[in-house]
């Protein structure tokens, strides 16, 4: 068998993935509070293959004293090691709607341990009762007047609380309080604080869930933590659609070389079992 066979098909495969990922990102484009995933492609370690049946076997300490009959290394080949979500803040953009909120970062802190900057969500109740997290703040008022994102998910306040409304007329100022029509407080809007949003599952639907389901802690009075919130606004997508599509591009002409490659070895392995067997 060629040595270079596994070695292409691997390299075909994470950019089969790789391609998949992109053309995810190019189609939320236009999806409010969505983050793009990034991916990393890593190699296996090289295997150095020696001939088989050797009786040349190094029993010496640190294999310095004899040499191996090798043959010589093998590249296992690539894969798809992690994918990760940028976190960086989208545009800002008016819809008019009194129940669309935009999460605006003002300062958030780096993690020590990871070296990446935190990250803020709004707070959602799942059906199961646990908390997701949500950085789309297109919500809306459900026939009993909760308030509830688009998958009819419940949105909580700080307190972790459901929040029901006689009706939209509400206004939410730039601390995430809420007033209604009389200019009363009735609620404050409840954002959690992950201070490593890679460790995060992200489900789709804009959702993210903790490992463990663990609710996240409150945003509010977290050191370092400072942001704000515009109402009758939402967050925009962060994806760069024409850097999207370049990256597209270069991995489906990654994908298409790897192809080429392959199909060579597949014509020598035909050569060699239908025209040099015969001999």
């Amino acid at each position: 068998m060629f040595k270079g066979f596994y070695t292409v098909a691997t390299g075909m495969v994470a950019q089969q993935r790789k391609t998949e990922i992109l053309t995810n990102n190019m189609a939320n484009a236009n999806t409010p509070g969505f983050k793009s995933d990034q991916t990393t492609i890593r190699s296996f370690p090289d295997m150095l293959m020696s001939a088989v049946g050797s009786t040349n076997i190094p029993t010496e300490k640190g294999f310095a004293l004899k040499k191996l009959d090798t043959i010589g290394a093998l590249n296992a080949g690539v894969y798809l090691q992690e994918t990760m979500p940028d976190q960086a803040q989208g545009q800002i953009y008016s819809t008019g709607l009194t129940t669309d909120v935009a999460l605006i970062n003002s300062q958030i802190p780096t993690d020590a341990a990871s070296g990446n900057a935190g990250q803020i969500f709004f707070r959602l109740e799942n059906e199961n009762g646990t908390e997701s997290y949500t950085r789309n703040g297109n919500f809306t008022l459900d026939g009993a007047g909760n308030l509830v994102n688009p998958m009819g998910l419940f949105v909580l306040d700080a307190n972790g609380n459901r929040m029901q409304f006689a009706n939209d007329n509400i206004r939410i100022d730039s601390t995430g309080a809420i007033f209604d029509e009389n200019n009363a407080q009735v609620g404050t809007l409840g954002v959690a604080f992950s201070a490593n949003p890679d460790v995060l599952v992200k489900r789709g639907n804009g959702l993210y869930d903790t490992l463990e389901g663990e609710a996240l802690p409150s945003a509010y009075g977290q050191a370092g933590v400072q942001f704000s919130m515009q109402q009758q606004y939402l967050e925009g997508s962060n994806v760069d659609a024409a850097k999207a599509m370049t990256d597209l591009l270069t991995s489906y002409r990654a994908f298409e070389a790897n192809q080429k490659v392959l199909q060579a070895y597949d014509k020598s392995m035909d050569k060699a079992v239908n025209e040099i067997g015969r001999v």
